[in-house]
Protein backbone atom coordinates (compact mmCIF):
# COMPACT_ATOMS: atom_id res chain seq x y z
CA UNK A 1 0.00 0.00 0.00
CA UNK A 2 1.03 3.41 -0.98
CA UNK A 3 2.54 5.63 1.98
CA UNK A 4 -0.41 8.37 2.00
CA UNK A 5 1.79 10.91 3.26
CA UNK A 6 3.82 10.88 0.22
CA UNK A 7 1.14 11.22 -1.74
CA UNK A 8 -0.75 14.65 0.21
CA UNK A 9 0.37 16.72 2.78
CA UNK A 10 -1.71 15.91 6.29
CA UNK A 11 -5.03 17.01 6.14
CA UNK A 12 -4.96 17.33 1.88
CA UNK A 13 -6.27 16.22 -0.63
CA UNK A 14 -5.24 16.30 -4.54
CA UNK A 15 -8.07 18.07 -6.75
CA UNK A 16 -8.18 18.64 -10.21
CA UNK A 17 -9.20 22.89 -11.79
CA UNK A 18 -10.42 23.49 -15.14
CA UNK A 19 -8.22 26.52 -16.93
CA UNK A 20 -8.04 28.31 -19.78
CA UNK A 21 -6.58 26.44 -22.81
CA UNK A 22 -2.54 27.23 -23.38
CA UNK A 23 -2.71 29.22 -19.54
CA UNK A 24 -2.12 26.01 -17.05
CA UNK A 25 1.25 27.52 -15.87
CA UNK A 26 0.23 31.04 -15.76
CA UNK A 27 -2.64 29.57 -13.63
CA UNK A 28 -0.16 27.86 -11.63
CA UNK A 29 2.05 30.49 -10.79
CA UNK A 30 -0.43 33.10 -10.44
CA UNK A 31 -2.18 30.46 -7.68
CA UNK A 32 1.30 30.18 -5.78
CA UNK A 33 2.01 33.52 -5.70
CA UNK A 34 -1.47 34.09 -4.28
CA UNK A 35 -1.02 31.48 -1.71
CA UNK A 36 1.99 33.29 -0.48
CA UNK A 37 0.55 36.88 -0.18
CA UNK A 38 -2.67 35.53 1.71
CA UNK A 39 -0.75 33.13 4.27
CA UNK A 40 -2.93 30.59 2.78
CA UNK A 41 0.16 27.60 3.26
CA UNK A 42 -2.10 25.68 6.00
CA UNK A 43 -4.86 24.91 3.23
CA UNK A 44 -3.08 24.96 -0.50
CA UNK A 45 0.00 22.76 -0.98
CA UNK A 46 1.32 22.23 -3.96
CA UNK A 47 -0.09 23.39 -7.22
CA UNK A 48 1.20 21.38 -10.52
CA UNK A 49 1.18 21.09 -14.42
CA UNK A 50 2.54 18.18 -15.16
CA UNK A 51 4.37 18.17 -18.02
CA UNK A 52 7.05 16.33 -20.15
CA UNK A 53 10.30 17.11 -22.00
CA UNK A 54 10.16 15.87 -25.25
CA UNK A 55 13.50 16.38 -27.62
CA UNK A 56 11.70 17.19 -31.09
CA UNK A 57 14.81 17.24 -34.28
CA UNK A 58 13.59 19.20 -37.32
CA UNK A 59 15.94 19.49 -40.33
CA UNK A 60 19.05 17.89 -37.75
CA UNK A 61 18.45 20.41 -34.74
CA UNK A 62 17.25 18.80 -31.83
CA UNK A 63 15.32 21.14 -29.71
CA UNK A 64 13.55 20.11 -26.35
CA UNK A 65 10.20 21.47 -25.72
CA UNK A 66 7.58 20.91 -22.68
CA UNK A 67 4.36 18.90 -23.55
CA UNK A 68 0.96 19.28 -21.18
CA UNK A 69 0.36 15.77 -19.58
CA UNK A 70 -3.16 17.07 -19.16
CA UNK A 71 -3.79 20.36 -21.19
CA UNK A 72 -6.64 22.51 -19.64
CA UNK A 73 -5.87 21.05 -16.12
CA UNK A 74 -4.11 22.70 -12.97
CA UNK A 75 -3.85 20.22 -10.15
CA UNK A 76 -4.56 21.65 -6.21
CA UNK A 77 -3.75 19.95 -3.50
CA UNK A 78 -6.07 21.69 -0.54
CA UNK A 79 -7.79 20.76 2.73
CA UNK A 80 -11.33 21.01 2.56
CA UNK A 81 -14.02 21.99 5.23
CA UNK A 82 -15.39 18.63 6.58
CA UNK A 83 -18.69 18.89 4.35
CA UNK A 84 -16.00 18.70 1.49
CA UNK A 85 -16.69 22.46 0.32
CA UNK A 86 -13.82 24.39 -0.52
CA UNK A 87 -13.14 27.14 2.39
CA UNK A 88 -14.51 31.05 1.52
CA UNK A 89 -11.06 32.60 1.56
CA UNK A 90 -9.64 29.85 -1.13
CA UNK A 91 -12.49 29.72 -3.03
CA UNK A 92 -12.27 33.51 -3.96
CA UNK A 93 -8.78 33.41 -4.23
CA UNK A 94 -9.20 30.79 -7.04
CA UNK A 95 -12.07 32.37 -8.92
CA UNK A 96 -10.61 35.85 -8.97
CA UNK A 97 -7.44 34.67 -10.56
CA UNK A 98 -7.71 34.89 -14.85
CA UNK A 99 -7.85 31.43 -16.62
CA UNK A 100 -9.93 29.53 -14.20
CA UNK A 101 -12.61 27.53 -14.61
CA UNK A 102 -14.19 25.38 -12.08
CA UNK A 103 -12.81 22.54 -9.79
CA UNK A 104 -14.00 19.26 -11.18
CA UNK A 105 -16.92 18.15 -8.95
CA UNK A 106 -21.12 19.52 -8.39
CA UNK A 107 -22.39 21.57 -5.94
CA UNK A 108 -19.70 23.56 -5.17
CA UNK A 109 -17.81 20.60 -3.72
CA UNK A 110 -15.07 19.51 -5.63
CA UNK A 111 -14.57 15.43 -5.78
CA UNK A 112 -10.81 14.71 -4.46
CA UNK A 113 -8.82 12.88 -6.95
CA UNK A 114 -8.81 8.73 -6.57
CA UNK A 115 -5.64 7.75 -4.93
CA UNK A 116 -4.50 5.67 -7.64
CA UNK A 117 -5.07 8.74 -9.83
CA UNK A 118 -2.60 10.56 -7.48
CA UNK A 119 -0.19 7.69 -7.96
CA UNK A 120 0.08 8.68 -11.65
CA UNK A 121 -0.19 12.11 -12.27
CA UNK A 122 2.94 12.00 -9.12
CA UNK A 123 4.67 9.71 -11.06
CA UNK A 124 4.44 11.13 -14.64
CA UNK A 125 5.17 14.01 -12.88
CA UNK A 126 8.79 13.45 -11.20
CA UNK A 127 9.21 11.37 -14.32
CA UNK A 128 9.00 14.02 -16.79
CA UNK A 129 11.63 15.67 -14.59
CA UNK A 130 13.86 13.47 -14.53
CA UNK A 131 13.81 12.33 -18.23
CA UNK A 132 13.71 13.56 -21.99
CA UNK A 133 12.18 11.61 -25.04
CA UNK A 134 12.26 11.72 -28.40
CA UNK A 135 8.60 12.34 -28.99
CA UNK A 136 7.38 9.75 -31.28
CA UNK A 137 10.63 7.16 -31.21
CA UNK A 138 8.60 4.96 -29.49
CA UNK A 139 8.18 2.66 -32.72
CA UNK A 140 9.69 -0.74 -32.38
CA UNK A 141 10.72 -3.24 -35.91
CA UNK A 142 7.99 -4.73 -37.96
CA UNK A 143 5.66 -1.86 -37.12
CA UNK A 144 3.47 -0.22 -40.17
CA UNK A 145 4.36 3.10 -40.51
CA UNK A 146 2.88 6.27 -43.26
CA UNK A 147 5.43 8.56 -44.40
CA UNK A 148 3.82 12.37 -43.94
CA UNK A 149 6.64 14.58 -45.64
CA UNK A 150 9.56 14.60 -48.15
CA UNK A 151 10.08 12.61 -51.21
CA UNK A 152 7.99 9.11 -50.11
CA UNK A 153 5.12 10.98 -48.41
CA UNK A 154 2.30 8.69 -48.12
CA UNK A 155 4.64 5.58 -48.69
CA UNK A 156 3.63 3.05 -45.98
CA UNK A 157 6.18 0.46 -44.61
CA UNK A 158 7.89 -1.42 -41.57
CA UNK A 159 10.16 -0.14 -39.63
CA UNK A 160 13.03 -1.76 -39.61
CA UNK A 161 15.72 0.17 -36.77
CA UNK A 162 15.48 3.29 -35.37
CA UNK A 163 18.42 5.23 -34.17
CA UNK A 164 16.95 7.70 -30.97
CA UNK A 165 20.35 9.62 -30.67
CA UNK A 166 20.25 10.64 -34.55
CA UNK A 167 16.21 10.67 -34.39
CA UNK A 168 16.39 8.46 -37.58
CA UNK A 169 14.00 5.55 -38.45
CA UNK A 170 14.64 3.24 -41.45
CA UNK A 171 12.08 2.29 -42.89
CA UNK A 172 11.12 -0.68 -45.76
CA UNK A 173 8.90 0.55 -48.54
CA UNK A 174 8.23 -1.36 -51.70
CA UNK A 175 9.47 0.91 -54.67
CA UNK A 176 9.06 -0.62 -57.91
CA UNK A 177 8.11 -3.97 -56.26
CA UNK A 178 11.23 -4.49 -54.51
CA UNK A 179 11.72 -3.62 -50.55
CA UNK A 180 13.49 -0.56 -50.37
CA UNK A 181 15.36 0.77 -46.58
CA UNK A 182 14.89 4.55 -46.15
CA UNK A 183 15.65 6.78 -43.46
CA UNK A 184 13.62 8.91 -42.50
CA UNK A 185 13.53 11.66 -39.30
CA UNK A 186 11.12 10.15 -36.85
CA UNK A 187 8.77 13.31 -37.25
CA UNK A 188 8.23 12.85 -40.70
CA UNK A 189 6.49 9.41 -39.50
CA UNK A 190 2.70 8.45 -38.42
CA UNK A 191 1.46 5.20 -37.08
CA UNK A 192 -0.98 3.07 -39.31
CA UNK A 193 -3.74 1.69 -37.51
Amino acid sequence: MTDEKVLCQPGMKWYVLRVASNKEEQVAEALQRKVKIEGLEARVGRILVPTLKEKRLKGGTAKIVERKLYPGYVFVEMATEEDGKVFENVWFMVKETTGVGDFIGSDGKPTPMPEHDVVGMLAASEKAEDTTTLSGLDLKKGEVVKITEGSFENFEGEVDSVDEKRGMVTVVLEVFGRPTPVEVEYWQLERVS
